[in-house]
């Protein structure tokens, strides 16, 4: 994928988007939301209907990458929070430094859950509703909210920017004395875009919630009750697995993170960087895509052979 703007005003951004076909895609977005409002491409049927579902994925991968490459050459707001990769990293980092009983009060509703569907001494949290068609295939849901503004937020993803680009692996433990840390701490000092104003952790979570299909396969979701009245900067959702402890369950929550960063790269069509060079369950809107189309690998299983 590669992409170049080819201007702007006050509302929107022009970007051409050649895709990994090498057809090029001729869109306009809006700088404050993403919103596409023109897209032309000459490489593919215009209507949708006409197309085969890879074609109707490189199409949505041309426009996923749109967003993305103006947030980050131009730093507009042109991402949701599912699709931005910094953000879901974010998330990922502050729930792996949850002390334990601090995860256990965020998180110990989802981990109980799991643990009952597996060992009958544990009470549920949630009944499992009675037209549900299979239970091991019902997907557990909670939203999750940085205890930040959204100043501090865009921060966080402006240090995320400057760690790529001077090759400093935040999702590992830093190695402080080498010259790449010392530069990248510098130029982190140095901008004016980052004002953390506070620490990097979780505010709140939502209740849990839950998807699942009836006998008839229709999809019904049943919302956890929202502690805050704007979008989360993260959602983990997930089948019933089995784990042994809180820590386990911590530990996989973090992993489950890292495989959503690593399908909002995929699903914009570039390889993910290497620490997001991952296998296993990440959102359930891409889990179905790796199921039912023939250019992607089934990143979503832990045997994958990818």
């Amino acid at each position: 994928m590669d992409g170049e703007i080819t201007g702007q005003n006050d509302r929107s951004v022009g970007i051409h988007v050649t895709d990994n076909n090498g057809f090029k895609h001729k869109i306009e977005l809006r700088k404050d939301s993403g919103e596409i409002y023109y897209h032309d491409q000459d490489g593919y049927a215009d209507n949708p209907n006409e197309r085969t579902e890879d074609e109707n994925e490189h199409v949505k991968q041309a426009r996923r990458f749109a967003r993305y490459y103006v947030y980050r050459e131009r730093g507009y707001d042109t991402l949701s929070w599912e699709e931005h990769p910094n953000r879901l990293n974010t998330v990922r980092l502050a729930l792996e430094r949850l002390p334990l009983p601090e995860f256990e009060r965020l998180f110990g509703d989802f981990y109980q859950q799991l643990s009952s569907q597996f060992d009958a001494s544990v009470e549920p949290v949630v009944e499992i509703p009675a037209d549900a068609e299979d239970p091991s295939e019902i997907l557990y849901r909670k939203d999750i909210y940085l205890a930040v503004d959204g100043a501090q937020a865009s921060g966080l993803e402006r240090a995320a920017d400057l760690a790529e680009a001077y090759d400093v692996d935040l999702t590992q433990v830093p190695d402080r004395s080498t010259a790449a840390w010392q530069e990248f701490t510098e130029a982190v000092e140095a901008d004016p875009e980052i004002d953390f104003g506070g620490s990097l952790e979780i505010g709140a979570v939502s209740d849990l919630g839950l998807f699942y299909l009836d006998d008839n396969w229709d999809e019904h979701v049943v919302e956890g009750a929202s502690p805050l009245e704007r979008d989360p900067d993260a959602r983990v959702e997930l089948l019933p697995v089995e784990l042994s402890s809180l820590e386990r369950c911590q530990a996989f929550l973090a992993h489950h993170l890292k495989c959503q960063v690593r399908d909002c790269f995929i699903g914009m069509g570039v390889e993910p960087p290497a620490p997001f060079r991952v296998l296993g369950p990440g959102r359930l809107y891409y889990t179905k895509r790796y199921e039912l189309l023939e250019m992607y690998e089934p990143y979503h299983t832990l045997e994958a052979d990818v």
